[in-house]
């Protein structure tokens, strides 16, 4: 898997999240985002077992190319804590 980062929220306090990852093996985002526990809003929803549910902020749709014009953030791949 080549995992991307795109972005990350810019109003994020801890600089944590949301972020949006983007992967280029699969060709789908992948989103990190606060998760819905409201069960109000869960009831509203069908959602299959093998599936969850995030809230994600709109300021961070400048992230996707399909929003922005077409370009990715420069951020590049994701590495795992170590790499150089």
């Amino acid at each position: 898997m080549a995992l991307h980062r795109s972005g990350k929220d810019p109003e994020s306090p801890d600089g944590k999240s949301p972020t949006v990852y983007y992967d280029s093996t699969s060709e789908n985002y992948v989103l990190h985002g606060w998760k819905v526990t409201d069960p109000e809003r869960l009831a509203r929803m069908d959602i299959p077992e093998h599936e969850t549910v995030i809230e994600f902020p709109r300021r961070m749709m400048q992230f996707f190319p399909e929003v922005n014009g077409g370009a990715f953030p420069a951020e590049g791949p994701v590495r795992d804590e170590g790499d150089e």
